[in-house]
């Protein structure tokens, strides 16, 4: 899922086994396994979203939150790891209603990637310049905002499935937020905007957000 700094960037796609990393990867892996040996042994239509950021609150990654604007920072993971949470509730609907028909699969749940296959070399260390090609306009955005991107991008997950098996038509991505942002308009749908941040728990970790693991 991180290939090293001088291998192209990963194309995640559902067969891509996932390796985990903490407590928190292996759960999510073995609950796949488990809805898959029911449906197995019991016929019990399962379809696993495995759905990308969505949440409003500040990332995560220390990092990250220090070097760039926070908006700027989800804007960009428009582009490879991020979901609005309108598209995601499409998709649980559509799940629900299909699932008698297709029994068991797996979806990645993110929002449109503009890459191709062939731009993942280019991603490593070059991302900007590969955003600016597959969508023009977007580089003047950012200078205008005083914004930056991630030079690097290491992976881009990959939605192609859940939109032809699902059906699925996610409405919010980096070009639609680019054209929203341009016009002066909020890039988030009315249903983001009104859940908000709810934040994630009352405990206070030095780092921010998260426990860092030693």
């Amino acid at each position: 899922m991180r290939p090293p700094p001088d291998r192209p960037a990963a194309w995640i796609t559902e067969e891509i086994a996932p390796i985990a990393k903490n407590i928190y990867g292996a759960t999510k892996t073995a609950a796949e396994d488990l809805c898959r040996l029911f449906h197995r042994n019991h016929g019990l239509a399962c379809l696993v979203l495995r759905t990308s950021r969505f949440f409003p609150e500040p990332d995560d990654d220390c990092e990250r939150r220090s070097s760039f604007d926070e908006t700027a920072l989800k804007v960009c993971e428009l582009l490879y790891r991020r979901v609005d949470i309108e598209d995601v509730v499409d998709a649980h609907l559509l799940a629900v209603a299909r699932a008698p028909e297709l029994g068991f699969d797996r979806f990645i749940i993110s929002a449109t990637s503009p890459f191709q296959h062939s731009d993942l070399a280019e991603l490593r260390g070059a991302a900007p310049a590969v955003v600016e090609r597959r969508v023009p306009g977007s580089r003047a955005l950012f200078e205008a905002r005083g914004w930056t991107m991630p030079a690097d991008i290491e992976r881009v997950y990959v939605n192609r499935h859940a939109r032809e098996r699902l059906g699925w038509s996610p409405r919010y991505d980096f070009q639609r937020a680019v054209t929203d942002l341009a016009e002066g308009q909020d890039y988030r749908s009315l249903l983001a905007r009104t859940i908000g941040a709810k934040g994630y728990h009352d405990i206070e970790y030095p780092d921010g957000i998260f426990p860092i693991e030693g």
